[in-house]
């Protein structure tokens, strides 16, 4: 059982560390900013998402520290890169020619 649970957790870190070194990749590859962004929270979420699972099968009495941090990460990660990309909109950050819609035009920075 133990030598099982070892190749599971083997098996999440490989896809985790994967899934991040895409992340760098698309960081490389992607036309703006807000592009970026989205590739960024994206991998680096699920990528850490697999991570923190493939090191709970190899140290199980570690769970729930990991699933404490799996779930900040969870809340944290997708409002910073919303936040980044609010701000990058309002400092007038460049598109991409292939941007079709903004859905942030509207915003001027006013509360409602």
């Amino acid at each position: 059982m133990d030598a099982g649970l070892g190749i599971v957790g083997g098996l999440f870190l490989v896809a985790g560390a994967a899934f991040l070194l895409l992340g760098g990749l698309g960081l490389i590859r992607m036309p703006d900013v807000f592009n970026r962004i989205q590739v960024g929270t994206k991998t680096t979420t699920l990528g850490t998402m697999l991570t923190l699972s493939g090191i709970a099968f190899l140290h199980p009495d570690w769970t729930l520290k990991l699933l404490l941090i799996g779930l900040f990460l969870l809340f944290t990660n997708p409002l910073s890169s919303q936040v980044l990309a609010r701000a990058a909109h309002r400092s007038g950050a460049a598109k991409s020619a292939a941007t079709v819609v903004d859905r942030l035009a509207g915003d001027d920075g006013e509360t409602p």
